[in-house]
């Protein structure tokens, strides 16, 4: 499990930083592609296989489902982490998440949220009222 919230800046190579702790889980080699929210998601090759699994079971015939599979799979690549603990971010997603210079790195359960600074403060200022959705989530069971 990926939790807490660290802040790096890209390199002018545009490697990023991973942090020691999610180093750990993530493995040597892992899965990046762009997020929701209009972050980059990373994910464990264990964690990737998994979703591939889930994304492989929906329907072809769903416009949304084709949609989001493309979304998910068309920005996905293979990063490797070098012996000094740094990832290089590939160009294409470096432009979707609006990374310029400041990074967040947040763990997010079994992935790790990539968030350009400005991205990240500008979700938290959001007025989200997390009160009302511990309720809706509760109505779920969680």
């Amino acid at each position: 499990m990926f939790i807490g919230e660290y802040q790096h800046a890209l390199d002018s190579k545009n490697r990023i930083i991973i942090p020691a702790k999610f180093r750990e889980k993530l493995g040597s080699k892992f899965v990046m592609t762009k997020g929701l929210d209009g972050c980059l998601y990373a994910y464990p090759m264990d964690e990737w296989a998994k979703l591939e699994e889930k994304l492989k079971a929906l329907p072809l015939t769903n416009k949304d489902a084709r949609a989001f599979v493309r979304f998910i799979f068309s920005g996905a690549a293979e990063i490797e982490i070098d012996k000094q603990g740094r990832a290089l971010i590939p160009q294409n997603l470096i432009e979707y998440a609006g990374i310029i210079k400041e990074i967040v790195t947040i763990g997010v359960l079994s992935r790790i949220e990539i968030w350009s600074k400005e991205k990240w403060n500008e979700y938290n200022d959001q007025n989200i009222d997390y009160n009302e959705i511990a309720e809706k989530m509760s109505e779920l069971g969680i």
